[in-house]
């Protein structure tokens, strides 16, 4: 049999154990947040029914999604509806129900509102939900772009209430603060301010084309925003009408008087800035703080176009890198199976992006990336059945140990507590049985103490 060069998926990545230490750091993080919040974990499976996910991202978002073809003689079946309806062709289109029945998860999104439409009957509402899965997209990739990756999502359904929105703002300060990251900005604005900006200049058909233009002022700047809505059909009066509001300059309440004045003629406008007021006054009367980290901006209008009230993103300004976060307040998430009405809000974090920072930051603290806090050396028999008990205490304990397997030179045997970054190694030769004590050395200083089984256990819980 000829031998394959082992490689994975385009798109894909292994992660090692220092890096999981590292990931799951980021995830437990997130999580401990979400949960002081009231949020609670659920997980939904890795695929979806085809019909699930279609028609929910656009057509493009459609082109993305991963199929996952049918088990035994799809081929047959194709050439059994040909013969049933003469009518049937063998095209793309019609062949992907006979092909393809399941598909991956594209985002956590769609299988969340599908969950709250099928156990509707078993939750109370508002249901706040936090979700930590992988996901795929057909993308093509490219640096810090997979096709498969984690989302870190919480939700909440069933309320209308801006303190929800007020809260996601503190997730985000919380967790990040925990996380180390000292200089963030979380964004905030509202898509009813840029409805109500559309209609002042008499253009509200064309609100998409218009928060698709200037949500990209970070990366075109000012010129190429303006060039965009030329494409787009506004005209050089309509972009002279909306230059002050992309330039809005101030603190957040000037920012604020300033839209007033500006958006006074129409009754969706004002309505945002009613809505941010409030999530303002709440985040004021939650926090000892003026919260610092939070910005009013204008030109904030997020890619996704179901969003109908807030929406959020989060900056880091310490690292050259996109977005670390983003969401907002969205209606009817869940009329797309059929339960009309219900009004939802989210947020989420982008926990590869928040990698990438800590590592260039040097963030993740030291013991992030131990595994075993002790290894237990291996010189011959009798030492090995002297250290057995010892490895079960020691575990018992709850401490982390390994007994190195077979006997071997101490060199060979700190190599491998080097190579796992194991901060303790205890020594045990004749001298230490006969004695009861014991030789810990400390991997870092290089210092080394003769201890007891009873000092060990308290030095090393």
């Amino acid at each position: 049999m000829a031998s394959n060069k082992p490689s994975v998926p385009k798109g894909t990545r292994d992660f090692s154990p220092v890096e999981m230490v590292r990931r799951n750091y980021i995830f437990d993080t997130i999580k401990s947040v979400f949960r002081k919040y009231g949020y609670q974990e659920i997980q939904t499976p890795s695929m979806e029914n085809l019909s699930t996910l279609t028609g929910k991202y656009g057509d493009e978002g459609d082109k993305l999604i991963f199929k996952i073809l049918n088990s035994g003689d799809f081929w047959g079946e194709a050439e059994k509806q040909q013969q049933k309806a003469e009518a049937f062709q063998f095209s793309s289109r019609s062949l992907l129900p006979v092909l393809s029945e399941k598909a991956l998860r594209y985002d956590l999104t769609v299988p969340f509102a599908r969950y709250v439409v099928m156990h509707q009957n078993e939750i109370s509402f508002p249901f706040k939900r936090f979700q930590i899965q992988p996901v795929w997209r057909a993308d093509r990739p490219q640096k810090g772009r997979y096709r498969e990756f984690y989302q870190c999502d919480a939700d909440v359904v069933g309320s209308e209430s801006l303190l929800n929105e007020a809260e996601f703002v503190l997730i985000y300060q919380e967790a990040l603060s925990k996380l180390g990251l000292r200089d963030f900005t979380i964004k905030i604005n509202n898509r009813k301010i840029l409805t109500g900006i559309a209609e002042i200049i008499g253009k509200p058909e064309l609100i998409v084309d218009m928060t698709v233009a200037i949500d990209k002022i970070d990366k075109i700047g000012l010129d190429g925003v303006e060039k965009e809505l030329l494409e787009r059909g506004f005209t050089s009066g309509d972009i002279e009408m909306l230059r002050p509001v992309i330039l809005l300059k101030g603190d957040n309440a000037e920012k604020l008087e300033k839209l007033k004045a500006v958006l006074e003629p129409t009754s969706v406008g004002k309505a945002g800035i009613k809505e941010i007021e409030t999530i303002f006054d709440y985040l004021a009367r939650l926090s000892s703080s003026s919260l610092p980290n939070v910005e009013l901006d204008i030109t904030l209008a997020r890619g996704l176009n179901y969003y109908t009230g807030a929406i959020f993103e989060v900056k880091t300004n310490e690292v050259a890198m996109g977005s670390i976060g983003g969401g907002g307040r969205y209606d009817d998430l869940t009329g797309m199976f059929g339960l009309k009405g219900l009004t939802g809000a989210g947020i989420s974090f982008g926990a590869d992006r928040i990698y990438d920072v800590l590592d260039e930051l040097k963030l993740f603290p030291e013991q992030s990336s131990e595994i075993t806090k002790v290894l237990i050396t291996n010189f011959d028999q009798d030492a090995e059945k002297y250290a057995l008990p010892l490895l079960f205490s020691f575990r018992n304990k709850g401490i982390a140990a390994e007994l190195y397997p077979s006997a071997a030179k101490i060199k060979k045997q700190m190599a491998y507590a080097d190579s796992k970054n194991i901060p303790f190694v205890l020594l045990i030769g004749s001298e230490e049985i006969q004695s009861g004590e014991l030789t810990l050395k400390d991997m870092k200083s290089g210092q080394q103490e003769k201890l007891t089984k009873e000092e060990l256990i308290k030095k090393l819980s």
